[in-house]
């Protein structure tokens, strides 16, 4: 007699796994109407919630907050103000950092930058940024973005995760919870990182940005590194072909699939078939990193870090190949924007980093038709003070973080290309037209995505935990075609 639900679980748990066993036992090559489906069968019952204009996201996160004074937020009032007291009604009586609480002065610092209206739409650009000005009417950029943290960790947990509290789910993790995977072979989430040559001590970066918190294991993000061996251990060992480690799996497997139909333990399930994506991911990663079949034309656009493993210019190159091979959701952190000081100089060598492959990407995209259904992300996780941090000359200067303001970009899968969205004062401080919170973004993110940010939940200790928060958020369609 079947005397609670745990038992009737544990009960019925061998039909379920054999259920499961011979599903992963029947794999074989896909006609087109079988990845269809298998894309409807990963998904989430009811995902996606409306049409969908955006098929993958490819995230180029710029960590360590690059500065909007020297980007996209052009002020050329500033300079008639350069080296007076930011007034005290501008400021308002915002908290400052332990950085710049000590200071006795807030002297303006406009930018030595000059900028440019660049495309047919004029959008202000900074010098800094020639190739990504040059595409310019491929992206909309958002001026008013805010956030609710002043120092890094909180900042870049709260972009990946929709909470300053670590642990929770990042962004991919949720987008692949929800819509699942299009490749078989390849992670739904694939994280990249590199280290900008504007500041050698960058802030740190931790695994728990793309980690899965409370969801499936199977949707956390996998990092590729650089160099011979992306993946550790991916690789079959000295003296064990690829039969012997094709038996050792099938046991594994055996071995697995009699636990999990005993215990219907999800993390069971998500070892299983996380070693048949490493087995495949044998033959689908050394192809991935194989550039061989690209023009020299094509190398030569991302500029002359491509041929370099772990810089940004070769992970946008990757970010490309695997958008082509429809991973769902790509993240790519490049570190060194925090420039609190001599920052002409620093940011001038993140700029050189990241301008050229920027763009790069962006036109290769759209060369090969993937922009249209491909969502590009580029932004930090806060804005920079329009006031000097430490001593202010002619040339020299440093900027502490500011959350009141930011800019970011968004270019494809879409958005209104060739747009600017939101406003802040004369002085870049405050927001007065069209303010964009992060859980915003995340909401238009997933929009585009096809999925209702309000419907992609998760019970987690009496919540309904999601990706944009407890309180009211909304996508800005104003940004959507």
């Amino acid at each position: 007699m079947i005397e609670n639900r745990r038992l009737f679980l544990k009960s019925s748990g061998l039909s379920l796994g054999s259920i499961a066993a011979a599903a992963m036992n029947a794999r074989a090559e896909p006609s087109p109407a079988t990845v269809q489906g298998r894309i409807s069968s990963s998904a989430l019952a009811g995902f996606p919630h409306h049409p969908a204009t955006a098929k993958r996201v490819i995230y180029l996160f710029q960590s360590g907050a690059p500065s909007q004074f020297e980007s996209f937020d052009y002020k050329p009032g500033l300079s008639q103000l350069a080296k007076t007291e930011l007034p005290d009604e501008i400021r308002n009586g915002q908290r400052l950092t332990g950085m710049t609480a000590g200071q006795s002065s807030f002297p303006i610092a406009p930018s030595i930058f000059k900028f440019q209206q660049r495309g047919q739409a004029g959008t202000w650009v900074s010098d800094l940024l020639p190739h990504i000005g040059a595409v310019a009417d491929k992206y909309c950029v958002i001026r008013s973005m805010h956030t609710e943290a002043i120092n890094h960790d909180p900042a870049i947990t709260f972009f990946q995760t929709g909470s300053q509290l670590s642990g929770r789910p990042s962004m991919g993790s949720w987008v692949a919870y929800g819509l699942g995977s299009i490749n078989e072979d390849l992670p739904t989430f694939v994280v990249m990182v590199s280290r900008g040559t504007g500041r050698a001590a960058g802030q740190p970066l931790y695994d728990r940005l793309w980690g899965n918190g409370v969801l499936p294991g199977k949707t956390q993000g996998v990092k590729l590194r650089g160099g011979a061996d992306p993946i550790l251990y991916l690789a079959n060992p000295a003296g064990c072909p690829p039969q012997i480690r094709r038996r050792i799996l099938d046991d594994l497997k055996s071995l697995n699939q009699e636990t999990f139909a005993r215990t219907m333990a999800p993390d069971v399930q998500t070892r299983i078939e996380q070693y048949e994506l490493a087995f495949r991911m044998q033959s689908s990663v050394p192809e991935l990193m194989d550039f061989s079949d690209e023009p020299q034309s094509v190398l030569d656009s991302y500029g002359p870090d491509v041929s370099k493993p772990g810089t940004y210019a070769r992970n946008c190159l990757l970010a490309r190949r695997l958008a082509e091979r429809d991973v769902r959701f790509i993240q790519l952190f490049h570190m060194g924007w925090d420039q609190h000081d001599h920052l002409p100089d620093h940011m001038g060598k993140q700029c050189r980093d990241t301008d050229q492959p920027t763009a790069a990407l962006i036109n290769d995209l759209d060369q090969r038709g993937l922009l249209d259904d491909t969502l590009v992300v580029w932004g930090g996780e806060f804005g920079r003070t329009v006031y000097c941090q430490g001593k202010l000359t002619e040339t020299n200067y440093g900027r502490d973080h500011h959350p009141r303001c930011f800019s970011v970009f968004l270019a494809g899968g879409g958005i209104k290309p060739g747009t600017v969205y939101g406003e802040t004062d004369e002085f870049g401080y405050n927001i007065v037209a069209n303010p964009v919170h992060v859980n915003d973004l995340h909401a238009t993110i997933l929009h585009t995505l096809g999925i209702d940010h309000r419907r992609l939940t998760i019970p987690f200790q009496g919540l309904d935990l999601k990706l944009t928060g407890v309180e009211e958020r909304h996508a800005v369609t104003d940004i959507l075609t």
